[in-house]
């Protein structure tokens, strides 16, 4: 039978790895149970309240917050106060002006704390912004479980491939289908996937937002997420990579695990540093220009508005860059242990025909 040509191939691998992929039951259950998710995230924090909000008090001022349903925390000074809102420790301070009270915050003014005051003070906003602390945090933990979702689902990869040895069809498949070509089929196939899904989840948000009455964060949400699409495309074409060859090392299901530690690792770091630092503006800065971080950094960076357009555009071209040295590094090792059958195969060794 003749070779097909590379693009012919690519396709070919791609269109398969997309019916499959759809055919399953799983794929349909874990996108649903996503979109799912994605209102929980924004319906629930305004249906259920939390715990009282807690606020710094100086002085006099402790007089107004008698009785309230506050969580006090009396400190010695103005500055005291204010150091404690900037770090985030409380929601806001109150304190002495002049015969009366009034209240810092950092970047909006704290309905809950202003509700419990007989009247309401004047606020005074140390950082302005038009994002809240709250709003930011949602976005972090969106952001970074979207990431986290495809990343870990790029495991199909590494699954299919290990299917594909174990069962001998992949010697079928390279007899008409060039090694590298059955790599970029996959990869392209399950970025083709996630695609779509990002594109049906970036529709289904703005419903989420408005039912949770969050209408008015649209506008700020919308610049963010034209970020992070484009930033999460490349990230999963990384991890796909990586996914591909940890699937390659191995001949059966079983020993699957013992190749995807880093990988997992390389999925998983993003979100909980993300998750860890996002309140931490230097360490979040050096973290979107790492390549395997930059995808939920960067983004959560830019809905802060902590970053410039060409500080994303410095990001994305490293990333793109990163992508491309990784990808050829993968196609190499791919190619070098696909065919090799038995015990998992050393990285060496997987390396070696290439030389």
């Amino acid at each position: 039978m003749a070779r097909a040509s590379f693009s012919q191939a690519t396709w070919l691998v791609a269109e398969r790895e997309m019916k499959t992929l759809v055919g399953t039951k799983g794929f349909w259950i874990g996108f649903l149970f996503t979109i799912a998710g994605l209102f929980a995230l924004t319906v629930l924090p305004t249906v259920f309240g939390g715990d009282d909000p807690e606020v710094a008090v100086v002085g006099s001022a402790s007089q107004v917050v008698q009785g309230k349903a506050l969580d006090v925390r009396e400190v010695g000074s103005v500055q005291e106060a204010a150091d404690l809102v900037r770090a985030d420790e409380v929601e806001a301070a109150i304190v002495p002006d002049g015969a009366g009270i009034k209240v810092l915050a950092l970047n909006s003014p704290p309905n809950s704390v202003i509700r419990e005051l007989v009247e309401s003070p004047p606020v005074e906003l140390l950082e302005g912004s038009v994002v809240t602390s709250g709003q930011r945090s949602v976005t972090v933990i969106v952001f970074g479980l979207v990431f986290l979702m495809f990343g870990m689902g790029g495991a199909a990869i590494a699954q299919s491939t290990v299917t594909e040895k174990q069962t001998r069809i992949v010697e079928i498949l390279v007899s008409t289908v060039p090694v590298r070509a059955l790599l970029a089929g996959k990869i392209l196939g399950h970025t083709i996937l996630t695609l779509g899904q990002v594109v049906v989840l970036a529709l289904v948000a703005p419903i989420a937002l408005r039912v949770a009455g969050l209408g008015e964060l649209l506008g700020v949400v919308a610049p963010a997420l034209g970020w992070f699409v484009p930033f999460l495309m490349l990230g999963f074409v990384l991890i796909s990579s990586l996914w591909a060859v940890a699937g390659a090392l191995v001949s059966r299901q079983e020993d699957l695990g013992s190749t995807m530690g880093l990988v997992m690792l390389a999925v998983m770091g993003p979100y909980f540093g993300v998750q860890f630092f996002y309140e931490n503006p230097v360490v979040l800065k050096w973290m979107s220009f790492v390549p395997f971080t930059a995808g939920v950094a960067m983004p959560v960076r830019l809905f802060a508005e902590q970053a410039a357009a060409w500080e994303a555009l410095l990001s994305m071209g490293i990333l793109a860059a990163t992508v491309v040295v990784i990808l050829l590094v993968a196609s190499r090792l791919y190619t070098g242990s696909l065919l090799q059958t038995g015990a998992r195969v050393k990285l060496s060794k997987a390396w070696a025909p290439a030389e």
